[in-house]
C-alpha cells in the first residue's frame, strides 16, 4: 500500500469505533493509506475483520475487533487487543452512531437515552479508556464524528439524534481547549448528507413524518470523500471538520439573525420544502 508518509499518520497506531462499515470503512482505508497501523473496533465482529482484510489485502497493517460501545469492559478489551497489536493509541476515532424519525412526543424516554449512549456516552467512555494514557505521553489524536444537524436546526423529526451530536461538537470543542496545551488534539468530523447505511432498520416513530434535510444547498457526498476530507482536515490540525464547508455558510447566515433563519426553515418545510439534498 502506497502512503503518502504525513503526518498524523505515518506509523502512527490508530483505533476507530464503528469503523466497519460506512464513513468509519472509508476512513479506516484512507489512514491505512496514509500510513496509520489501524485497528477496526465495531459491534459487528464479522465486517470489522472485512474491513481490516480489504487494508491488509492493499498492503497495509490491520485488525479487526469486537467492541460494543455501551459497554466500558468491551471497550477496554478492544483497546487492550489494537494495543497489543500496534502500540499505545496515538489516534482514537468514536464514530459510532444511531439515528431515529418521529415526533418528539412518540419517542420513548427509552430512545432517548439509547440515542445519547450511542452517539455521546460511548466518547465518554473512551475519553476515560484512551486520554490518560494520551495526557501521560503528551500527546495523541481524538477524533469524534457529529453532524449538520448539531450545527444548525433542521432535523425536527430526529430532535434525540440531533441533540446528542450538538453534544459531540460542544464536547470536541472544549476538549480542545482543555487538551491541546497538553499536547493531544482534538478533530470532529462533521458530516453532511453522505451515502451510507445509517439509516438502514432506522426505527421511524411517527408514521408520514419527512426525513427532514439539511437544506436543498448541500449536497449528497460519498464516505470515501468524507475520509479524505477528515484526514487533511487533520494533517492541517483542524479542530472542526465539515465533511462540506458549506456548513459555515449556512451557519453564518443563521448567526446573522438565528431567529429569522429558524423561521425561515419553518416556512420553508411549510411549504413542502424539506430541505433534501442535491443528488449526485
Amino acid at each position: 500500500m502506497a502512503t503518502t508518509g504525513e503526518a498524523p499518520f505515518a506509523g502512527a497506531s490508530a483505533i476507530i469505533f464503528g469503523g466497519a462499515k460506512g464513513i468509519g470503512k472509508a476512513v479506516a482505508l484512507e489512514w491505512a493509506r496514509r500510513g496509520a497501523q489501524v485497528a477496526i473496533a465495531d459491534i459487528d465482529p464479522d465486517a470489522a475483520g472485512g474491513t481490516a482484510d480489504e487494508i491488509v489485502g492493499e498492503g497495509g497493517e490491520a485488525l479487526g475487533v469486537a467492541a460494543d460501545v455501551l459497554s466500558q469492559v468491551s471497550m477496554e478489551e478492544a483497546a487492550r487487543e489494537a494495543q497489543a497489536a500496534f502500540g499505545p493509541a496515538d489516534i482514537v476515532m468514536n464514530n459510532v452512531g444511531a439515528i431515529l424519525n418521529g415526533h418528539p412526543l412518540d419517542i420513548p424516554e427509552s430512545e432517548w437515552y439509547r440515542i445519547f449512549e450511542l452517539n455521546y456516552f460511548s466518547i465518554v467512555r473512551s475519553n476515560a479508556i484512551f486520554l490518560p494514557d494520551m495526557l501521560e505521553r503528551g500527546s495523541g489524536h481524538v477524533v469524534n464524528t457529529a453532524s449538520f444537524a448539531g450545527l444548525y436546526p433542521y432535523a425536527a423529526g430526529r430532535i434525540p439524534y440531533a441533540s446528542s451530536k450538538a453534544a459531540v461538537i460542544s464536547m470536541s470543542e472544549n476538549l480542545a481547549l482543555l487538551l491541546e496545551p497538553q499536547g493531544v488534539r482534538v478533530s470532529c468530523l462533521v458530516p453532511g448528507p453522505v451515502m451510507t447505511g445509517i439509516a438502514q432498520g432506522m426505527k421511524d416513530w411517527t408514521p408520514d413524518l419527512p426525513m427532514y434535510g439539511p437544506g436543498s444547498e448541500t449536497a449528497l457526498l460519498t464516505t470515501d470523500t468524507a475520509a479524505k476530507v477528515l484526514a487533511d482536515g487533520m494533517r492541517d490540525g483542524r479542530i472542526l471538520i465539515p465533511s462540506d464547508d458549506i456548513a459555515f455558510e449556512i451557519i453564518s447566515r443563521r448567526a446573522a439573525d438565528p431567529d429569522a433563519f429558524t423561521r425561515s426553515k419553518i416556512a420553508g418545510f411549510a411549504s413542502g420544502d424539506v430541505g433534501m439534498p442535491k443528488m449526485p
